[in-house]
């Protein structure tokens, strides 16, 4: 194939569902137009921001936490940089030892484990064919059997639902899909079946006020959670932070939930702010129970913008819900 050919496929008759294609040929460009499988599998890695995500977690939550606790490494906050402490008193031949150490400790580690330390990832991914992949994930309909997240937010994994290890077979029934962070926390022998969770976010009550809610009140939402400006509002811009799930009250919401919500509430605070620099405070609140004053029984949250003066005396909040237990 030559210039003018590969010109041509690149720009006008590539057809991508992903980026693998022009990977793939620009490794084979940049190693003289042939190098291993597993150079083009790298390259394809190094441009997954999933697993950069997942290693990033372990570098700050695992090794780090270790090496941070032995101050062996320092981390900066605000650049978010690691530092080995003491790295400017090291000599050359000092780094160098010190390097073949750290290589003699992986080589002896592995000789000691070989592959196995890396088979939770090898089951969820490398191990199961292609057919099945596609089989599992459609079923799931491309969402996370847990948190519900779609595969286009993040990267989903196949997971043997009783893991090899306790007798799973590799049977598709004995597979569930999982985002890379529910597969990742999900212990080896584990054996919780998530499939229908996902499905579990789409109840709603036909009865409901909003699980019924006209699409043209919500001015954002995310996979889990919406906004609508509130139908009777306390102060202007008060906005209401609704779970698309059918669920009673605060208590009842699971936790991708309660993400989804403090997402969109901090958002909207944002937002709030930009429109009216007036707004120089905020309650937010939830009524849970007759008793409280709930009169829709599906969870929301309020977002209150507060500003100077629009009260005689605001200290004590929401203790004002019941008189003279504001004032202390």
């Amino acid at each position: 194939m030559n210039f003018k050919e590969l010109e041509n496929f690149i720009s006008t008759k590539m057809r991508m569902s992903h980026i693998y294609q022009p990977v793939m040929i620009l490794t084979l460009l940049e190693k003289t137009g042939r190098c291993h499988q597993e150079d083009i599998a790298k390259a394809i890695l190094a441009h997954d921001p999933s697993q950069i995500e997942y290693y990033t977690n372990i570098t700050n939550n695992m090794v780090g936490k270790v090496l941070r606790g032995r101050s062996i490494v320092e981390k900066d906050k605000k650049s978010k940089d690691y530092a080995l402490n003491g790295y400017e008193t090291l000599t050359a031949e000092d780094i160098k030892t010190l390097k073949q150490l750290c290589l003699d400790k992986i080589d002896e580690f592995n000789d000691a484990r070989g592959s196995d330390v890396w088979e939770h990832r090898k089951k969820s991914k490398g191990y199961v064919s292609g057919t099945t992949r596609y089989e599992v994930l459609k079923n799931a309909k491309y969402r996370c059997e847990l948190c519900g997240i779609s595969a286009d937010v993040k990267a989903l994994e196949v997971d043997h639902i009783v893991p090899r290890n306790n007798g799973g077979s590799d049977d598709i029934t004995n597979f569930q899909a999982l985002c890379y962070s529910c597969n990742a926390t999900k212990r080896d022998r584990d054996d919780t079946d998530l499939r229908g969770v996902s499905n579990s976010y789409k109840y709603r009550d036909d009865g409901c006020l909003f699980c019924t809610i006209e699409p043209a009140r919500i001015i954002d939402e995310n996979e889990l959670a919406y906004v609508i400006e509130d139908g009777f509002p306390v102060t202007e811009g008060h906005r209401l932070i609704i779970p698309k799930r059918h669920a009673a009250d605060y208590f009842n919401l699971r936790q991708p939930e309660l993400n989804a919500i403090n997402q969109l509430l901090t958002k909207h605070k944002a937002l709030i702010e930009q429109e009216d620099p007036t707004v120089s405070g905020f309650n937010i609140g939830m009524n849970c129970g007759e008793d409280a004053g709930q009169t829709v029984f599906h969870c929301h949250i309020h977002l209150i913008p507060r500003r100077k003066g629009d009260v005689e005396e605001p200290r004590g909040g929401i203790r004002h819900l019941i008189p003279g237990k504001g004032t202390y």
